[in-house]
């Protein structure tokens, strides 16, 4: 049976139903990768979305996010949510406040928000650490998501919040929560490709799961690549390169006929002659 892609009132219909799959792609190969696995979601930056990206996940829900920093204004909030739209993101990622929030939605953009810890605000929170272990701060992250429901987002990330907290959240909320390390009472998983493929080459959070070492493959392969440079040099070196296989040839006659005609050529270093005559073939 054939995938169809869902939209965004497939997925808000299904929520509650099953736990989605997502996922945060950094190149057009994790982009194949994770449509050919069959996953639900994936999310990737801004810039990278194309119409590369479309063809290459056709059934896959694909959300770009819009780069919290570089975009200043609701107005490059807007502009940048219109470009990827038309490249066929079927949603973006905003971390923008409320106002840039509602005004997307307001234009008709599909928008996830982000709830809990929300990294670029990182030193509101001390560093990196979670939220809502407290009655005070778990009641902060729910006033968080009702204020993007009002403001018009469908789906909002959460993240580094207690499962139980995310979980009584999630049945209180219309919106489709996604966990980042926050349990499974949500509507759907989120993990970065770099965890996964074990690319990541600096701290691994605890809600985090390598299920392969590409980085140990990578180094492998440097290795590697290193010591067939290291052999080409010496076979040039050595003169082992290039052998007699990796030669052109002449036939003998003709070479014969070319030295004679160059031997007594004094003047051929000053002679112009086109390209498109030495490009002749032989008659």
């Amino acid at each position: 049976m054939s995938r169809v892609k869902p939209t965004v009132a497939d997925l808000i219909a299904g929520k509650g139903q099953r736990q989605l799959t997502d996922i945060f792609v950094l190149s057009l190969e994790e982009v194949r990768a994770a449509e050919e696995a069959g996953l639900d979601m994936m999310c990737l930056p801004d810039e990278m979305m194309s119409r590369e990206v479309r063809e290459a996940a056709p059934t896959t829900f694909v959300i770009a996010a819009l780069a919290y920093g570089v975009h200043a204004t609701t107005d490059e909030y807007l502009r940048m949510g219109m470009t990827v739209y038309r490249h066929g993101a079927d949603a973006v990622y905003c971390a923008a406040g409320l106002d840039t929030v509602a005004r997307l939605a307001a234009e008709g953009l599909a928008v996830v928000g982000h709830i809990g810890f929300i990294p670029t605000h990182r030193t509101w929170y001390g560093g990196y650490r979670a939220t809502a272990k407290t009655a005070e701060t778990a009641l902060r992250v729910w006033r968080q998501a009702r204020a993007l429901e009002d403001a018009g987002a469908f789906a909002a990330e959460i993240e580094l919040v207690p499962e139980p907290v995310a979980a009584a959240i999630s049945q209180r909320s219309s919106l489709l929560l996604i966990s980042m390390g926050s349990g499974a009472g949500c509507d759907a998983q989120y993990l970065f490709s770099m965890d996964i493929l074990g690319t990541n080459t600096g701290h691994y959070p605890r809600h985090s799961k390598k299920y392969r070492d590409f980085q140990a493959e990578y180094e492998r392969l440097h290795a590697e690549r290193v010591a067939a440079y290291s052999e080409y040099r010496a076979d040039v070196e050595g003169g082992a390169y290039p052998a007699t296989e990796h030669k052109l040839r002449i036939d003998e006659a003709e070479l014969a006929k070319f030295i004679e005609a160059l031997d007594s050529d004094q003047d051929g270093a000053a002679a112009a002659v086109p390209w498109t005559e030495i490009a002749q073939p032989p008659r």
